[in-house]
């Protein structure tokens, strides 16, 4: 929601799965409230994130405006809440670009959690992750 936790969590993890796998992928984290505009991500998203090498000091918290619907190929949502917002804000042309980052469960939120919360989300968007970039590095036809 406010582009602090889950999002640049996701986005800094994809970017560092994606150089491994030598793709060059456009990836931005939004939030689709502006409670966090210009502010980093949470500090203990930023700590648990670099204990396993994510840097996400140098992200800034956005909300997604009307040209991320054209300018990106798939919107990943953290949560059905923020998948409806996203359908409520998407032009109808660009429905099919919109999914659950994990899916089809929500990515839970760690906000109001503890360090175990943290870790959970990066256990679960490191694994995601892994099969996107699979998904993506596979030769299409």
């Amino acid at each position: 929601m406010g582009n602090i936790c889950r999002s640049p969590t996701a986005e800094e993890v994809l970017r560092v799965h994606a150089r491994r796998a030598g793709l060059e992928l456009h990836l931005d984290s939004a939030g689709t409230e502006n409670y966090h505009l210009g502010e980093p991500p949470d500090e203990r998203s930023i700590h648990h994130a670099a204990k396993r090498g994510y840097d996400l000091s140098g992200l800034r918290a956005r909300q997604v405006g009307p040209d991320d619907f054209q300018d990106f190929d798939l919107l990943l949502a953290a949560d059905t809440l923020n998948l409806g917002v996203l359908r409520d804000r998407c032009p109808p042309e660009h429905h099919g670009k919109l999914a659950l980052f994990l899916g089809d469960r929500a990515l839970p939120d760690p906000y109001y959690g503890e360090a175990t919360d943290f870790e959970k989300v990066l256990d679960l968007v490191e694994k995601r992750a892994d099969s996107l970039i699979a998904a993506w590095s596979r030769p299409t036809d």
